[in-house]
């Protein structure tokens, strides 16, 4: 005989809320991952190779809104505190769709961050904070 708590509708939705929260998180998680594992094979025709100084690839399109308003004035940001310590290269995704389904994009921004190696580390898909951004540079320096 279960005790009544396991039957209560109550009990029983909060475990489907966390099941279906934890589920979303993995599935984030594994497509980040995917992502990741994806562009690696992309990453050695980027124009940076050799000079040694990490990358942000970053991909947009002229009509995306969130990418003025908010990605790009968090770049500005980033580029303004590290100067020459970070590459940026901005792709329009519209202009270059080969390029942006070699790297897995699939919507915009979608931001790269490519170590000193020319390896892929992190990926952001949609709008991420300069401070998020920092915090992948420092992973990576």
């Amino acid at each position: 005989m279960k005790p009544e708590f396991f039957t209560d509708p109550l009990f029983l939705r909060i475990t489907a809320s966390l099941a279906i929260i934890a589920g979303g998180y993995l599935l984030y998680r594994l497509v980040g991952a995917l992502s990741l594992r994806r562009a690696r094979s992309g990453a050695a025709a980027l124009p940076s190779a050799g000079r040694n100084i990490p990358v942000l690839l970053y991909f947009t399109t002229p009509t995306c809104a969130p990418c003025k308003t908010i990605q790009r004035p968090a770049i500005q940001r980033l580029q303004e505190q590290l100067g020459n310590r970070l590459l940026v290269i901005e792709v329009d995704a519209s202009a270059q769709p080969e390029f942006a389904s070699q790297w897995g994009v699939l919507s915009v921004p979608t931001t790269y961050l490519i170590d000193r190696g020319g390896q892929p580390r992190h990926v952001n898909h949609g709008v991420a904070s300069a401070e998020k951004l920092m915090t992948q540079i420092q992973d990576i320096l």
